[in-house]
């Protein structure tokens, strides 16, 4: 039983590296997706989840984040 408890966590552990590299790559836009957000942000500003919710698979997060990464300004 301690080894199937053990090869448990092994697997959660490669799979939470596997998830987080997936959150990695979603962060590439195609060109579609980022002329979208530019044209949703210029119509309705900072509301990333209404802007999430025209961008099939994206979150609200992914979006603000590639927005303030791309975008951001210092001031």
């Amino acid at each position: 039983m301690a080894d199937f408890t053990h090869s448990s966590s092994d697997d959660s552990s490669a799979h939470s590296t596997a998830e987080e590299s997936s959150k990695e790559s979603k962060l590439e836009f195609s060109e579609d997706e980022e002329a979208l957000i530019t044209r949703m942000f210029n119509l309705v500003g900072e509301r990333w989840t209404l802007i999430a919710g025209r961008i099939p698979g994206r979150t609200a997060e992914e979006i603000e984040k590639y927005w303030t990464t791309r975008y951001s300004t210092s001031q």
